[in-house]
């Protein structure tokens, strides 16, 4: 159990660490008032870089992350019995989401669809 003081000590620095990190981008892409135009326009095509590429791989990196555990953890063991109850629902649920999400191009579909599909392989299988 925390001290009173200890509990403190740790809000404050989380609440730092949030402030920081909701901050750093309007102190890092302000503009001031002597930018060079070209100065200006590598920060916007820089911003529109982190715009398309960032999300996407966030994304990959969760995917990834989400599938190896279980898949290595799957393999590791005997191999034919315990593969198709824990592996096979997370290939399809996967292949799923990533067919939804070339469909219908939209992420809250795609992630809930798999999602549920995923639930409802496991009860099953």
């Amino acid at each position: 159990m925390l001290s009173l003081s200890q509990a403190f000590i740790y809000s404050a620095v989380m609440a730092l660490a949030i402030f920081f990190c909701r901050s750093f981008p309007f102190l890092f892409f302000r503009d001031k008032p002597e930018t060079a135009p070209a100065e200006r326009r590598r920060k916007e095509a820089f911003s529109s870089f982190v715009e398309k590429v960032v999300p996407r791989a966030a994304m990959t990196v969760l995917a990834a992350a989400s599938l190896m555990n279980p898949v290595k953890e799957s393999l590791s063991e005997t191999f034919p019995p315990d593969i198709l109850p824990t592996a096979i629902p997370l290939i399809i649920a996967g292949a799923f989401t990533a067919i939804i999400h070339i469909l219908k191009r939209n992420s809250l579909v795609s992630i809930f669809g798999g999602t549920a599909l995923y639930m409802a392989l496991i009860r099953l299988l």
